[in-house]
């Protein structure tokens, strides 16, 4: 007979009447396999990764802030664990709805999707947002493109790059739940490589009918590719996978160096070949990760998973104060 008591036993998840988040989070590494191991696994990769000061990627995608997950993205920034931001277009559509006083609503109670179409609410899964938001996105916008216009733009045109773009925008707005707001107060870029595909790009197309206006998407990816080259270690942390997430992986493809640490939280599944399910093993194939990369994925929503890997890595990162 072999003796496997060399190999850790899977302990059974014990939940506690006035148990804490941090101690359901022992309890979760105690048990080693799973989701919860999974998310145990994700905690220890993002706390070594902030430990050994890696230039963190986000990926953002999904609608994360219809959601409920805003004031976590804007924790995550305010706590320094996050360098760089790739996102949707969406998700910096939605984060200014709420900037400009729009709303995202719940249980609004309909019989089809048609009959929310007539009162002028749109549906995100189970969460909503009405046409009057998108109004008050635009009458905050708008005003601040012809104001950028009316500092930058050049021989009648204007090009910026999405960085520098809400940059500008963030500076422009004061609510404190913004992770465009808090990403400017941190001077982390936010890079939008999808912009058009957004009702951002609308907006801005909006004002390009009567005013010569460019986005600068090589500007956008000199900036990230210098960033990669730049850092002496990097790690990636994708919220879903999309353009956000090949955008941050090929930043390390125009460098010899990979990523040393990679964790992403996604449901999509390897067998479509798409990049969003696959695996984050078969970008060492690719020279993005290494054999030698730390590196988890964690199959889960990402509104459960996120706001607990973040809870537990901050509490590790103020214990090591």
């Amino acid at each position: 007979m072999k003796n496997h008591n060399k190999y850790s036993q899977v302990n059974h998840i014990k939940v506690n009447n006035g148990q804490t988040v941090e101690e359901l989070l022992s309890e979760f590494r105690s048990s080693g396999v799973f989701g919860p191991g999974r998310i145990a696994e994700a905690i220890e990769v993002f706390t070594e990764m902030l430990q050994n000061k890696a230039t963190v990627f986000l990926g953002i995608a999904g609608a994360l802030v219809p959601g409920g997950m805003r004031k976590v993205l804007v924790d995550l920034i305010r706590n320094d664990m996050v360098n760089v931001i790739v996102s949707t277009g969406a998700n910096v559509t939605h984060d200014l709805i709420e900037a400009f006083g729009g709303r995202h609503i719940h249980k609004v109670p309909y019989t089809s999707d048609a009959e929310l179409r007539e009162k002028s609410i749109d549906r995100i899964y189970d969460a909503f947002v009405s046409d009057e938001s998108f109004m008050k996105l635009e009458d905050g916008l708008q005003p601040i493109f012809q104001e950028i216009w009316d500092e930058r733009s050049e021989n009648k045109q204007l090009s910026l790059t999405t960085y520098k773009l809400l940059e500008i925008i963030g500076s422009k707005i004061s609510d404190k739940d913004s992770f465009v707001l808090a990403a400017y107060e941190k001077k982390i870029p936010i890079f939008v490589p999808a912009f058009s595909d957004s009702i951002l790009g609308l907006q801005l197309w909006l004002f390009s009918q009567t005013h010569k206006v460019f986005i600068d998407v090589m500007g956008d990816l000199s900036k990230i590719q210098q960033i990669a080259s730049d850092s002496d270690k990097a790690g990636t942390f994708f919220l879903g996978g999309g353009v956000p997430k090949n955008y941050i992986f090929q930043s390390r493809l125009m460098s010899p160096k990979t990523y040393e640490y990679a964790i992403q939280i996604t449901m999509d599944r390897v067998e479509t070949g798409g990049l969003s399910g696959a695996s984050l093993e078969e970008a060492i194939s690719w020279g993005k990760t290494s054999g030698k990369s730390k590196m988890v994925t964690v199959v889960s929503d990402i509104t459960i998973a996120l706001p607990l890997i973040f809870a537990g890595t901050l509490a590790n990162m103020q214990r090591d104060e």
